[in-house]
């Protein structure tokens, strides 16, 4: 497809954030980059690199939480890290005529066992603990990096001809298990990761539209469109390591979708390939009547339908103004009501989140020691807060804000706000508050990686909820963990929750749930368990199954009754049409019946 504009860019040529090789810069068997982690020396928990505002600097409260909240004695020598042993991992289970096959599509490709185990896994708590205990029952037999459509094209043919399975992969951050093999699958598995799929094709600056390949990462992306005065404004918790593929993939959200909307609202065209052949539109216009729309066939297929190569989304002008806020509430339901006005007058700015009580002190303990001044202007502060205002240090929690756009309508935007909370006892809290808890996102999935290392699981899971039953929901699961922690003998954990994102009808509440699983069996049986539980109340709350992290194999239990039989039965038509042979095997959604 060509577009006829004198003010196009393109093609760009982008440099990935994230090599071929990935465990170059990547953690094989962690999350992020190898500089980049929590460590404990010389009696004080820091966190390493230069890449984030909290870099190199002592985290003096860390200890003592851990050792009050999880019992752990974080003094001790931690858990020695796994190493990767090769011959664990079965050979490639691929003939040689398909190797040659293969071979003669002059796509580069490797069947080392590092690139295989690479691609694997996503980012799942079961994930992470057999990468660091265990080994995977089945990965890849073949990586291939294609570099555009054809290529693609090319490859699916080839699949589909010789009955080779495909399971795409993009950024590797999936927290659905997505990207698993399913270990029954007796044929070739072909990981076909689109990293090296990452230009940026054409930018239109008349119509506000740009041309990506999918394998672009979120924060290449960014920088590229920055570079020519505009921004996506999709910026997911995992916008540093995931691609443009993968938030279609997933139906993804990002921090900012009040201004710039859900990966759904952002799309204009999406090219697929499928094994029947390539699925798109014929023209870039802003709406089609025309029948049910295919874009939506596409969103939210999670790698099962076919591989996404191309997508036309949405830009901006940057935004001439960006500033942060936050705001303290007495306790959560005030906090809650507060978003539900904001969301009742649509006057959101970019970014609004409410921490409860137990995130807000997790939140806490993540802060670098700072100089005396400072902690003398906090002192004030919390004086302020829990003396004049009275509030309980024991039920506060803290609104975080990001407001972008025109300097006048972010002050319009500042005073509808802080004058919304007013009513619902909200006192303002400073910009340096909002901007910290905002970065903070980045780092919190750091802490897993030091976790397991002394015994802790963590993991993290979400759901979108009508606002009359988000108070409940949430008081009804922290009952549910708190309950079934103790009926298995999980005595040291914590679960805390924080409103990330608001709409008309309703709201998505993030859970963060941890525990010591010292001297009682199989951790990831046992959190999946809990999680399972969490879920199942979740949904007689009226909450669903995923907001943006999608489906997968994690919660393909509950598709069923969140689509109907009929639902089921219309995917499965879909994919027969699209697949017949099942070549995208992913088994996400639902076991394949094909």
């Amino acid at each position: 497809m060509s577009i006829h504009n004198p003010e196009k860019h393109g093609p760009i040529v982008v440099e990935s954030a994230i090599p071929k090789n990935r465990q170059e810069l990547l953690k094989w068997n962690g999350w992020g980059y190898n500089d980049s982690m929590f460590i404990y020396k010389d009696g004080y928990v820091y966190f390493s690199g230069k890449r984030y505002p909290i870099g190199e600097l002592r985290l003096p409260h860390v200890k003592e939480w851990v050792i009050d909240t999880l019992n752990i004695d974080i003094t001790k020598p931690p858990k020695t890290l796994a190493v990767l042993e090769e011959s664990k991992y079965p050979k490639p289970n691929i003939t040689p005529e398909n190797l040659k096959n293969i071979i003669d599509l002059n796509i580069s490709y490797s069947t080392k066992v590092m690139d295989r185990v690479l691609r694997a896994h996503g980012q799942t708590l079961h994930d992470m603990f057999t990468l660091r205990n265990s080994v995977f029952e089945r990965i890849p037999d073949i990586v291939l990096w294609p570099k555009c459509h054809n290529d693609v094209v090319k490859i699916v043919n080839l699949a589909n001809e010789h009955n080779i399975v495909i399971i795409p992969f993009g950024g590797g951050t999936a927290v659905s298990g997505a990207v698993e093999c399913p270990n029954n699958e007796q044929r070739s598995i072909i990981s076909l990761d689109t990293s090296q799929m990452n230009r940026i094709l054409w930018l239109d600056k008349a119509n506000l539209i740009v041309c990506c390949e999918s394998g672009i990462i979120g924060q290449d992306l960014e920088r590229e469109l920055g570079k020519l005065g505009f921004t996506s404004g999709h910026e997911p918790d995992s916008y540093e390591f995931s691609s443009l593929g993968g938030w279609v993939a997933t139906r993804a959200s990002g921090m900012k979708k009040n201004v710039y909307g859900n990966i759904e609202d952002l799309v204009v065209h999406v090219k697929m390939v499928t094994a029947n052949g390539v699925l798109e539109k014929n023209c870039l216009v802003p709406r089609l009547s025309c029948g049910p729309d295919f874009n939506h066939i596409v969103m939210g297929s999670e790698g099962s339908l076919g591989v996404i190569t191309e997508v036309v989304i949405k830009i901006r002008p940057l935004p001439e103004c960006r500033k942060y806020g936050s705001i303290v509430f007495p306790n959560f339901e005030l906090g809650v009501k507060c978003m539900r006005e904001i969301a009742k007058n649509r006057c959101q700015p970019a970014s609004v989140r409410l921490m409860d009580n137990d995130q807000f002190k997790f939140g806490l303990i993540l802060k670098p020691e700072e100089s005396y001044s400072s902690l003398i202007v906090d002192g004030i502060k919390k004086f302020y807060i829990t003396k004049i205002k009275g509030f309980d240090p024991d039920q506060m929690c803290v609104m975080t804000l990001l407001f972008e756009g025109g300097e006048k309508e972010v002050k319009i935007n500042e005073r509808q706000i802080y004058s919304i909370a007013s009513q619902f006892k909200g006192v303002p809290a400073g910009e340096k508050n909002g901007e910290r808890g905002y970065t903070l996102t980045f780092v919190i999935a750091y802490i897993r990686d030091l976790a397991l290392q002394y015994d802790v699981v963590a993991e993290s899971f979400e759901t979108s909820v009508p606002w009359d039953r988000a108070v409940t929901l949430v008081k009804n699961v922290k009952q549910t963990i708190t309950e079934e922690c103790k009926r298995i003998g999980v005595s040291h954990f914590m679960i805390n929750s924080r409103v990330t994102q608001t709409y008309d009808a309703g709201c998505v509440i993030y859970f963060y749930l941890g525990f010591n699983h010292s001297n009682i069996g199989d951790p990831v049986t046992l959190h999946h368990q809990i999680e399972t539980k969490a879920r199942d109340e979740i949904i007689a709350c009226g909450g669903s199954i995923s907001h943006h992290h999608g489906v997968g194999k994690l919660r393909r239990k509950w598709y069923p009754s969140t689509v109907s039989n009929v639902g089921v039965n219309l995917y499965l038509a879909t994919k027969q049409e699209l697949d017949p042979k099942n070549i995208f095997a992913t088994n996400n959604l639902v076991p394949s019946k094909l």
